[in-house]
């Protein structure tokens, strides 16, 4: 993850993407999983060949980069109070890494070793089995001295050779840690420019140091006998600007110790105290419970523990060597007692301290626990834990850190989940927009695409028992009732100009002022469920042979519209309005057209008459005052309906329109069903086509035509049509020439 940040970073997500499918890696990677070495390899050795940078620059820079990405994630603050000075501060890195490995138990950490002299020169000793990243050091520790403590170090390697000093690892590799020029870091340009030829001949000064020293270096023995190598360069080393890397503090110490030895094993009841030959002095009283042979007399500590870390050979030279080191030693399951060989193994973790005076080592411990269940797979209890040993807080804090942990691990797995599915929604959304583009001109697409309306009035319908219906039924007769139920409503939605947005079943949906914007839309809606409620006597159930009932729901508010989908592409509404619209259908009485409380104040004063149903629970919205719409008091059924008013004559009855046809025999067989006002229809003889039109300019419904019988001489003949031309309503619709049976 730090890698990928420091890439993205740098050299933009591009390069990233690239170096990816170079590399031939997994496309992601989580914070909190540990991966292995060989991908950061391959990614580094892809990013040297693409940027044309070494290597060693890559992971220099990478260095630079992890710290910073470690202070960014949080730890900024605990990698301050690790040391007083650069010296402190790598000493405690080994704890540091320890600690981590309690919520990261796979990570596979480096171990540091510090030598150091009163005049300020030090050797960094690195050990690690990932060969190959020891370059990644010098950009970690250079940012840490100038963050940190002020100071403009440079590292520069003196060794590097396969592991002679522990067992297990494969790299190890000593820096040379030199302070530059003693200066502020902070010092002003004009003073640097003046001081720049010093540090000029400074610097020239500490490289031939620095070379003739590695010469040396390399000159000595590889395996000496008495006298190591660095014995020889300790000698020798010269460090120009001694100084601030170490402090200097002088301890005050009794004249003699003020504790008994039965209060100094109880105070601290993880210790053991051994010898140059290992063999065990005496240990605290709870280490010997859990490790009964502690008690025989004359035994070596080797016989009943084993070294985790660091990963040395078990002697006294080899520990006091790494004696800044943190120590984990595990006890040897053969030394243990029969009944407790099939629980886990006891870990301990603590400090190695050397007591010239006694020529004996203490190793001051604590049991290495991670949680509380690895407390109680050793039969172990806090109370075993002195009071004033924070493992007993450690393992307590440890516990919601490692549930945390994996709570963070669960977050980014949705989080990443969410990415590819945002990936994937972008492919299908510019398919859809490239299927859309090609049925609709692009402007008009995008409109249609993308709206937010602030308010509109939905309208939700449903047929009452339709389950019941569907099950007395033959699937046919089901559809047959349907397809009448919608064909009228679907002409009420161009006579009351709403706009249909889907039919679900028995469940039909309808939208006033989207897509196009309009200030009635609540009464456009609101006449358009009167129609509804009309219409639908005019369907029969096929069940009981009587008009089918609906309910009707309303409801006014904003919605969010747009086409979505890839096969069929549909306009969709979404939003609690069309929620809330769906409650009111859902709530609703037979025969009864719902309102929601907006949209009875969106159609108050409006000429409808309204009733208030009162307060009633709604699910998912609690108690809302609904009311029931009765009927508009400004427009007859016709009107609602669509029909044109027939005028009236002077008795008050409606007049009876003539449609005048030329035919030369008529058929009785029956009469094709158009809407509209009474007709009569009367025939005329003649032998051309008929040209007679439509006198009137009504709607044509030829299904409500009265006939009257045929031509003068009474014959007619079945099988023959008659022609019309007629003229269509206000919206000049025709009708062409075609046969019209008559009856």
């Amino acid at each position: 993850t730090c890698l990928q940040s420091l890439v993205i970073e740098k050299f933009g997500e591009e390069t990233w993407e690239k170096l990816k499918a170079s590399a031939q890696v997994q496309d992601t990677f989580m914070t909190y999983t540990v991966y292995d070495d060989t991908i950061t390899i391959k990614l580094i050795q892809e990013a040297c060949k693409t940027l044309g940078v070494p290597m060693e620059a890559i992971l220099k820079l990478f260095g630079e980069y992890f710290f910073k990405f470690c202070k960014m994630s949080g730890y900024d603050r605990m990698l301050r109070t690790l040391g007083g000075n650069l010296t402190e501060f790598i000493e405690n890195l080994d704890a540091l890494h320890s600690y981590l490995a309690l919520s990261y138990q796979e990570m596979n950490a480096p171990s540091f070793r510090v030598e150091r002299a009163a005049d300020g020169k030090m050797l960094l000793h690195y050990y690690s089995d990932r060969s190959g990243l020891c370059h990644i050091v010098p950009g970690i520790i250079e940012a840490v001295a100038k963050d940190f403590f002020d100071l403009d170090v440079t590292m520069d390697i003196l060794d590097m050779n396969e592991e002679v000093e522990r067992t297990g690892k494969k790299e190890h590799v000593v820096f040379l840690i030199v302070q530059k020029a003693c200066r502020k870091m902070r010092k002003a340009k004009a003073a640097r420019l003046r001081d720049s030829q010093d540090n000029q001949s400074d610097q020239e000064a500490l490289q031939a140091a620095f070379l003739r020293m590695k010469e040396k270096y390399l000159s000595v023995s590889a395996c000496p006998v008495k006298k190591s190598r660095w014995d020889v360069v300790r000698t020798d080393f010269l460090f120009l600007c001694p100084g601030h890397l170490v402090n200097t503090f002088e301890p005050i110490y009794p004249e003699r110790l003020w504790i008994e030895e039965k209060t100094f094993c109880n105070a601290f009841p993880f210790h053991i105290v051994f010898d140059e030959s290992l063999q065990i002095k005496q240990a605290g009283v709870t280490i010997q419970k859990y490790v009964p042979g502690l008690q025989t007399q004359k035994i070596r500590l080797d016989e009943y523990f084993s070294i985790i870390h660091p990963q040395i050979t078990f002697d006294i030279s080899s520990i006091c060597k790494f004696i800044n080191s943190q120590f984990v030693l595990k006890t040897r399951r053969e030394m243990m007692p029969e009944a407790w060989k099939h629980q886990p193994t006891l870990k301990l973790r603590g400090q190695m301290i050397w007591m010239e005076s006694t020529r004996c080592m203490m190793y001051m411990c604590s049991p290495k626990l991670r949680s509380l269940q690895e407390l109680e797979q050793r039969k172990m209890h806090l109370s075993d834990i002195a009071p004033h040993d924070t493992t007993r807080d450690l393992i307590l804090l440890n516990q919601q850190r490692l549930a945390e942990i994996e709570l963070s691990n669960q977050l980014e797995r949705k989080k990443e989940e969410l990415r590819v599915l945002s990936q994937h929604l972008a492919i299908e959304k510019k398919k859809t927009e490239t299927l859309l583009y090609a049925m609709l001109p692009e402007h008009v697409a995008n409109q249609l695409k993308e709206g937010e309306f602030k308010t509109c009035t939905i309208l939700f319908s449903d047929v009452v028992t339709f389950t019941n219906i569907c099950a007395a039924c033959e699937p046919i007769q089901i559809v047959n009732m349907l397809n009448s139920m919608y064909s009228k409503f679907d002409r009420l939605t161009s006579v009351h100009e709403v706009y249909k947005v889907e039919t679900i079943g028995d469940a039909y949906m309808v939208v006033g002022g989207v897509p196009v914007p309009t200030g009635s839309h609540a009464l456009r809606v609101a006449n358009f469920a009167l129609g509804m409620r009309i219409s639908a006597k005019e369907v029969m159930n096929p069940v009981t042979g009587e008009p089918i009932q609906i309910r009707v729901g309303i409801h006014t508010g904003p919605v969010l519209a747009g086409v979505v989908g890839d096969k069929m592409p549909r306009y969709c509404l979404f939003g609690d309005t069309v929620n809330t619209a769906s409650r009111m259908e859902s709530h609703g009485l037979p025969d009864k057209v719902h309102l929601s409380p907006t949209a009875y104040r969106a159609l108050e004063n409006q000429g409808f008459e309204i009733i208030e149903r009162g307060e009633i629970e709604v699910k998912g919205k609690g108690k809302m005052t609904t009311y029931f719409l009765i009927q508009n008091l400004n427009a007859t059924k016709d009107e609602i309906m669509g029909r044109p008013i027939t005028p009236l004559d002077h008795k008050g009855k409606q007049k009876r329109m003539v449609l005048s046809l030329m035919s030369n025999t008529f058929s009785t067989n029956n009469l094709r069903y158009i809407e509209g006002s009474p007709w009569v229809l009367r025939a005329n003889t003649g032998t051309s086509p008929p040209t007679t039109k439509l006198q009137g300019s009504a709607q044509i419904h030829l299904s409500n035509f009265c006939c009257v019988k045929g031509p003068s001489t009474g014959t007619s003949r079945a099988g023959q049509g008659c022609w019309a031309s007629c003229l269509g309503d206000g919206r000049q619709k025709f009708l062409s020439w075609a046969p019209i049976h008559l009856s």
